[in-house]
């Protein structure tokens, strides 16, 4: 699964958005990290449905993903990633400044948990 373009794609999408979080605060910032957060999370879930699929398991929306992958041990914290799923679907309506500062304030909790499914698809997924 390490040559698979999704896991690539998703790798560099975590990373931009660390590096989204990390610039000081603004408006454009904020922008970013919102849609730098909505990248990482479409990849997420499709690379976690093409190693669900590898090992013969279905899953078809984000939400039946995430509880695959949280009862295969891939992600260890389901509340986050069902949070997640709550702030992409709301995720189109950042035009409402207050709804975009609330979303970008739970960004930094998100990382942790993208780059946890990232370490476990990486190489050692050979152990899983």
């Amino acid at each position: 699964m390490a040559d698979d373009p999704r896991l690539i794609s998703f790798r560099a999408a975590v990373e931009r958005l660390e590096e989204a979080l990390c610039l000081p605060q603004s408006p454009v910032v904020r922008d970013s990290g919102i849609k730098r957060f909505e990248l990482c999370f479409e990849l997420s879930w499709k690379v976690i449905q093409s190693f669900l699929r590898d090992r013969g398991l279905d899953c078809r929306s984000p939400r039946d993903c995430f509880r695959e992958a949280f009862s295969y041990g891939l992600i260890t914290n389901e509340e986050v990633w069902l949070q997640m799923i709550s702030d992409r679907n709301l995720s189109v309506h950042t035009y409402n400044e207050a709804l975009a500062d609330q979303m970008h304030s739970r960004l930094a909790q998100y990382l942790p948990a993208l780059s946890h499914l990232l370490e476990q698809l990486q190489p050692s997924e050979n152990t899983l």
